[in-house]
């Protein structure tokens, strides 16, 4: 099955924008592999718009010849020659977001190319689509195209939810769909996206079928193409930890060549990648909140029978204690249960009914609840 569990990699549009070639790619595939992010699962590689050349050669898609002279099947190899995948952009309209070549009624030949590239992944966009087009019917033949290709390619399609796509994105062969507008490096935007947004889509995903708020703008600070006001470390960890609730796919957006180290042990941790890449498929759902004015909480169950909860402090206040009851998640209140905080390291047996810890302002505690066994 593609993408049994949420797909994990890194997408060139958040930092680099319009700005990318085949160097940064490859520097980019050798920082993947030699900061360990690649072997924590992050595996996909790939090149967003303007990767292309402003016309089609022969009726065929061909890349920015200045920009990606190797040409795209060699980056390929180089790329998967360091144990990764390669992914590509294309547009159901008849061009791309900026205005380049897309696949409007070059569907079958679009997917062969990129077959014959060994593309392992497609961001399908839904730019310069005709008035009142069906993106239902557009996607169905980019996805027919795929499946008619033979090879196993990752099926991303990006209508920014306008249509409702977790109803329909599946049935069209998609893997995982976009839910919302792009993400900016913002607490407000993903508060927007992650928060407000997801939170009825649960029972839409699972294996094989993803919900995706957008990509990750951790370690971003504020530099780059959707570079805005920044986040804290804290709302960082808030923004990792709430991606990995939601089963999401975790695709890095920030510049891996230069992460400082909190970026980088957070993208690696071990114990959050666990959740999200949890065999049950399981997106996590908005348990309780009460908005701005208090914290909020997130529940994922896992295959284990334990829980994945996240307790998030949304207001400006500091310290605030915050607690969960079982009843959130459907244990009985007089079950016992082993909590570990998976944000302190603390373990705690026995525990009855509740548990309650103190977060700051726009961080998170993620806890792992497993009931014992009596």
């Amino acid at each position: 099955m593609i993408a049994s569990t949420p797909p994990m990699g890194w997408n060139s549009w958040n930092t680099f924008g319009p700005n990318i070639d085949e160097n940064l790619i490859l520097e980019t595939a050798d920082a993947l592999v030699e900061t360990g992010l690649r072997d924590a699962g992050y595996r996909y590689l790939v090149v967003d718009d303007v990767w292309m050349a402003p016309e089609r050669k022969n009726g065929l898609l061909v890349p920015d010849p200045e920009r990606f002279s190797m040409g795209i099947g060699p980056l390929v190899q180089e790329v998967h020659d360091r144990g990764l995948l390669f992914g590509i952009y294309s547009s159901a309209g008849t061009h791309t977001c900026e205005d380049l070549p897309a696949s409007y009624g070059f569907e079958q030949v679009d997917a062969d190319t990129f077959a014959e590239w060994e593309v392992d992944f497609l961001k399908y966009d839904f730019c310069h689509t005709a008035t009142g087009a069906d993106p239902v019917a557009l996607y169905r033949r980019m996805g027919q195209a795929l499946r008619a290709t033979g090879r196993d390619i990752l099926y991303s399609i990006c209508e920014w939810g306008a249509n409702q796509p977790w109803e329909w994105a599946s049935s069209v062969g998609a893997h995982m769909w976009r839910t919302t507008e792009d993400i900016v490096d913002s607490w407000e935007s993903v508060s927007r996206l992650g928060f407000e947004l997801q939170a009825d889509l649960h029972p839409y995903a699972g294996p094989g079928h993803w919900n995706d708020p957008d990509m990750l703008v951790v370690g971003m600070h504020g530099k780059g193409h959707v570079g805005r006001t920044g986040l804290t470390d804290a709302e960082y960890r808030s923004h990792f930890a709430l991606w990995c609730l939601l089963a999401s796919p975790l695709m890095i957006g920030c510049d891996v060549r230069s992460m400082d180290d909190a970026t980088r042990h957070l993208l690696l941790d071990e114990s959050l990648i666990a959740i999200n890449q949890d065999p049950l498929g399981r997106q996590g759902y908005r348990a309780s909140s009460h908005g701005h004015t208090h914290g909020e909480t997130w529940a994922k169950a896992l295959a284990d029978g334990s829980w994945a909860v996240g307790i998030f402090n949304r207001t400006e206040r500091p310290g605030e204690f915050l607690t969960v009851g079982w009843e959130l998640f459907g244990l009985k209140v007089d079950t016992a249960a082993t909590v570990h905080n998976l944000s302190t390291g603390r373990i705690d047996h026995g525990v009855v009914a509740s548990f309650g810890t103190r977060v700051d302002s726009h961080d998170v505690h993620v806890l792992r609840i497993t009931p014992e066994r009596t």
